[in-house]
């Protein structure tokens, strides 16, 4: 009977040395597949994500150039992380100008008829244009963004403090106040600012003096950041904040005025500009162009005036338009 178990053992143990190396390997896949399946899930929820996966452990030799981009991007209210920027900017940028690069010589090839060498270079100088433009328009995405906030926030503030000079006169808490400003029906940038204050205060565990100065070194603008410094000296020494903000109300009413009539006087400057070179500019260049073709000449080398015309439609006008609307936005107020 004892032999009898002994060679039971003995064949037991040999089955499960024989087992091991396929439980191992079957656990080993299984693992694998759920971490494919994961680093999948994170390649493609998002492109920052994507972008981060593939080149962010390599952006770190060009980190130094984009150091002064952090704080604009916390200012921008764009809610990414500096080294998952650059790698959207890296990665974007490498799309952009290999998309050129092999776009362009195709297009003047079969569609212009330009010669080979001739639409390659092209294709080459138009994929060092867009490498560059692509660089250039990332980095100052943010400080566009940052400053789109700034004016919206300036243009709200009379509005804004008189709002709140309302609830403290109903003695209404600070806190409840931008719990007030957070839950406007109306889409407004003060909403995100008082939004990221009661973040602090609800999620963050901070005190509202504390979440106001951390928005206060956050916000673009400096009138806002005025405004917040000023409330929170006046709630430390228990002055009167609704004469304060009251105060604040009129002054940016004021200002506002002022700033109404100056963008008056720079969209006058700007229609002036839009007619002079979008439009005049370009129906000049046209008729000299249909002129200088029926003559049998003006070519300029390989540049036809056909293809001169092609380029002024197509590229300069598209490009110019967007310019202008870029600058028109900048420089009108919101309100």
């Amino acid at each position: 009977m004892k032999s009898n178990w002994a060679l039971r053992k003995i064949r037991d143990l040999r089955n499960y040395i024989k087992a091991t190396p396929k439980m191992l390997s079957a656990r080993f896949l299984a693992t694998r597949t759920q971490t494919r399946q994961g680093a999948a899930k994170f390649d493609f929820e998002d492109p920052q994500s994507m972008a981060y996966y593939l080149i962010g452990e390599k952006t770190a030799s060009i980190m130094p150039l984009f150091q002064d981009l952090d704080l604009k991007l916390q200012r921008s209210g764009l809610k990414v992380n500096l080294k998952a920027y650059v790698s959207v900017t890296v990665f974007a940028t490498i799309l952009i100008s290999s998309g050129v690069l092999a776009c362009v010589p195709l297009l003047l090839f079969f569609i212009f008829g330009v010669p080979p060498l001739p639409a390659l270079m092209f294709g080459v100088g138009g994929s060092l244009f867009a490498l560059a433009f692509s660089v250039i328009g990332f980095y100052f995405y943010p400080i566009y963004r940052a400053d789109s906030l700034r004016r919206a926030l300036e243009d709200e503030l009379p509005f804004t403090t008189g709002y709140m000079a309302i609830l403290t006169s109903a003695g209404v808490s600070p806190e409840k106040i931008f719990h007030s400003l957070s839950d406007l029906s109306v889409p407004l940038a003060v909403s995100s600012e008082a939004k990221n204050i009661v973040r602090d205060v609800n999620l963050f565990g901070s005190d509202i003096i504390s979440a106001l100065e951390e928005a206060s070194e956050r916000t673009p603008s400096e009138r806002f950041r005025e405004m917040l410094e000023g409330f929170i000296s006046t709630v430390h020494s228990g002055g009167n904040s609704t004469a304060y903000l009251r105060e604040k109300s009129k002054q940016y009413m004021k200002l506002k005025r002022i700033s109404l009539h100056k963008f008056s006087d720079t969209l006058s400057m700007l229609s002036e500009f839009y007619v002079s070179i979008l439009l005049t500019g370009p129906l000049l260049f046209v008729i000299m162009l249909a002129v200088m073709a029926m003559l049998g000449g003006g070519s300029l080398g390989i540049l036809s005036p056909d293809l001169l015309l092609g380029l002024l439609t197509y590229i300069g006008l598209p490009i110019g338009a967007i310019v202008f609307l870029i600058i028109l936005d900048a420089a009108s107020p919101k309100w």
